[in-house]
């Protein structure tokens, strides 16, 4: 794969993609937590999806090894590996490319179609989690500030949803300094999500996604 798509974008946005050998050996610097299925990972300029297909790759192994022998717990658990990943990213083709790329993955490793409840619902979660816009403005391409939802596995089919501004979360290490006004705090009482959803299964996550938009939160 080329490092780059062309001149003009390398010298407009930075672009220049990781190679494979590189992208290995930085996820092999937390290599215990790429192989632990529900460890939260962001990209924050994603491009294609180098690093998330790979760490989705290395979650799915750990699912294999784990939950293997049950097709059920097999195939929530996949799906919870997919819910952790998060990257954002600039450019219209590339987060795309990096929604298709990452969907292959993990609709390969469970062999759906695109008709599978499962696998509309994991198109619908890669919708939230790879967001269209600007790490550093800390908005979508749209210009609202960037949300992510938190997915959490509940057990017995069914997940948990809350959302949370990606704005919020990148203060809380200024909130923990022992002289911030708010150290007294804990995160709990301070990074409140801004939605709460009721718990739903993959069948209700696969008609959401039919109906384009998120379930009613509370």
């Amino acid at each position: 794969m080329s490092l780059v798509k062309s001149k003009k974008r390398v010298a407009d946005h930075g672009e220049v993609f990781t190679p494979a050998w590189m992208v290995e050996a930085m996820l092999d610097l937390v290599k215990e937590e790429t192989e632990r299925i529900d460890s939260r990972f962001l990209e924050p300029a994603c491009g294609s999806g180098n690093f998330i297909v790979r760490i989705l790759q290395r979650k799915l192994a750990a699912v294999e090894v784990k939950y293997g022998k049950s097709d059920f717990e097999r195939r929530h658990y996949a799906l919870l590996a997919l819910m952790c990943i998060y990257g954002i990213e600039l450019l219209t083709d590339n987060i795309a490319e990096c929604r298709s790329n990452v969907l292959e993955v993990f609709t390969e490793y469970l062999n759906l179609d695109d008709k599978n409840e499962l696998y509309q619902a994991a198109s619908y979660v890669l919708s939230q989690n790879l967001v269209h816009g600007d790490a550093l403005t800390m908005r979508t391409k749209d210009g609202q500030p960037i949300t992510f939802a938190e997915w959490g596995y509940l057990g017995k089919g069914k997940y948990q949803r809350r959302d949370f501004r990606f704005d919020a979360l990148t203060g809380s290490s200024a909130f923990s300094a022992e002289d911030s006004l708010f150290a007294h705090l804990g995160k709990h009482e301070i990074f409140l999500p801004l939605k709460t959803y009721p718990s739903m299964t993959v069948r209700e996550l696969a008609a959401t996604a039919q109906v384009g938009g998120p379930m009613e939160a509370s």
